[in-house]
């Protein structure tokens, strides 16, 4: 039992993962064994990012921008030039967009859309091959998908556009599962609800300090949250999973009121 969430000699890709939520996952698998490579629009950032992680594991970074599909292909092939296995997918990386009805842009769909679903799509057809190369009957190849609570539960606040991409990601992720099955890759989704990152930031700080009065636990996530929901997904104890929608949300979404 020893094993049962070790991470040792896996080779894991996490998108997006110089910040936020990847940031967080990326640290704990690290510090479970895995190598991880992690990704980021700017060369800077996931510079800085990797010699803060390389102090947990060996961590490597790439630049890539996955606000278009060309963007995920040009991320695979710099994968696949590494050499390397590739044991587990975190698709992390996504944008975020909210506001009334009356003032959402147009422009909002199309970005997020691409970012959200299309891009996480396109990177896994990419990368099936070392995935399947990678897989085991008794040891699954993992592709996680960050989802959002927002993508099966009314939110607190309108994202509709952000809200609708997400609940894509989730049933994309139960299409993926039926079709990767036989090929030994395991697909699941996280749903995160609120955590500290970059990306709630947005929000004004009066809603955010009577967040954790709304949340049924009483308090945000914090990164052992969503880093223990990955390992698990992603490790021995996970390997009998497949098509899961995970919700990470304090009850947020199963538990209110």
């Amino acid at each position: 039992m020893s094993d049962l969430f070790a991470l040792t000699n896996k080779h894991v890709l996490i998108t997006g993962g110089a910040q936020g939520l990847g940031h967080m996952i990326a640290q704990e698998f690290l510090r479970r064994g895995a190598s991880v490579t992690i990704t980021s629009r700017k060369a800077e950032v996931s510079q800085q990012a990797v010699e803060e992680l390389s102090a947990f594991g060996h961590c490597t970074g790439l630049v890539a921008d996955l606000s278009h599909s060309d963007g995920a292909v040009a991320l695979a092939d710099q994968v696949k030039a590494k050499g390397e296995p590739l044991h587990v997918l975190i698709n992390n990386a996504g944008k975020s967009a909210g506001g009334p009805i009356e003032t959402l842009a147009d422009q909002s769909w199309p970005d997020l859309m691409s970012i959200n679903v299309q891009s996480p799509f396109t990177l896994i057809r990419e990368l099936l091959p070392l995935l399947r190369d990678a897989a085991t009957p008794d040891d699954p190849a993992r592709i996680v998908n960050l989802g959002s609570f927002a993508g099966h539960a009314l939110p607190l606040r309108p994202t509709f556009s952000y809200s609708a991409s997400k609940a894509a990601v989730h049933h994309l992720t139960r299409m993926l599962a039926a079709e990767l099955a036989a090929s030994h890759i395991a697909v699941n989704a996280i749903a995160p609800g609120y955590f500290s990152t970059r990306m709630t930031a947005a929000i004004d700080r009066a809603h955010m300090a009577e967040m954790p009065e709304l949340i049924p636990l009483g308090r945000l996530g914090q990164p052992d949250d969503i880093a223990g929901a990955c390992v698990y997904l992603c490790s021995r104890a996970g390997a009998y999973l497949t098509g899961v929608l995970l919700p990470v949300d304090g009850g947020l979404s199963r538990a209110r009121r």
